[in-house]
């Protein structure tokens, strides 16, 4: 199976109702892609919770170990680990209470995308969320 990601429109419309994204691999230094990344979508307004084991914080916000200790609703799982980790993180998604699984840019895991799809769940892939934000405002 090919991945195919929603339309630009669909996307927009997840990008507009949503509010909590959790950050699978944001690091804590400013000049990695994740954290420029996820530092405008924070001053865009979202909640951003930091997912990484290795780091105390991101962004001013304590950093939670794994998507299994975040308590509450999570509208957006946003990846920024290699290919080949998505499947495990997409496991861990199926154990939380969370909408929309986000690969970035240059990321695509066949088999996560088919698990994930295969329970109903949304999945983009290959996209970052930075850039699609701005395409859909």
């Amino acid at each position: 199976m090919a991945i195919e990601n929603p339309s630009l429109e669909e996307i927009g419309a997840i990008l507009k109702k949503s509010k909590r994204i959790a950050v699978v691999g944001l690091s804590n230094k400013p000049d990695r892609t994740s954290y420029q990344v996820s530092k405008v979508m924070q001053q865009a307004g979202y909640e951003i919770i930091p997912v990484n084991p290795v780091i105390d914080e991101a962004l001013g916000v304590k950093a939670i170990a794994s998507l299994k200790d975040i308590e509450g609703h999570i509208d957006i799982v946003n990846v920024f680990r290699r290919s080949e980790q998505l499947l495990d993180v997409a496991k861990e998604f199926l154990e939380v209470d969370a909408d929309v699984f986000w690969a970035q840019q240059g990321l695509v895991n066949e088999e996560a995308y088919e698990l994930l799809k295969g329970k109903g769940f949304t999945v983009i892939m290959d996209r970052c969320i930075k850039v699609m934000h701005a395409l859909t405002k």
